[in-house]
């Protein structure tokens, strides 16, 4: 019965894991990631219910990939602000933007495969 409740916990875990990336894609699309707000606060929420599973690097993770993805954002702004750097700042928020998509797909993939995320 304890062997099944911690598998119960584990997959209940995934589950929302798998919900987070959803919402982040979901927020990203519409938003380019500035919605995504929610589903991180629910992250650092979640997160420590995670520790010792593969989930929690999960969690971190997207963590991880929206914090730097507002900062590499406020740099294409601070970039854009300026006439000499609009060139810059373009070819700043394209490769922000990219790193994020990445960064998510890569994320859902490897947590539908059983593999933590190596940070």
């Amino acid at each position: 019965m304890s062997q099944q409740l911690v598998l119960d916990d584990v997959s209940d875990a995934k589950n929302l894991a798998r919900i987070l990336y959803v919402a982040h894609g979901i927020t990203f699309f519409f938003s380019l990631g500035m919605l995504s707000i929610l589903p991180v606060i629910v992250n650092h929420v979640k997160r420590p219910d995670t520790v010792g599973s593969m989930v929690h690097s999960h969690h971190t993770w997207m963590i991880r990939t929206f914090w730097y993805y507002i900062a590499w954002m406020a740099l294409g702004w601070v970039l854009f602000a300026t006439l000499i750097g609009l060139p810059l700042a373009l070819v700043v928020w394209g490769c922000a933007w990219v790193w994020h998509a990445y960064r998510l797909i890569r994320g859902f993939v490897d947590l539908n495969n059983n593999r933590a995320e190596y940070l």
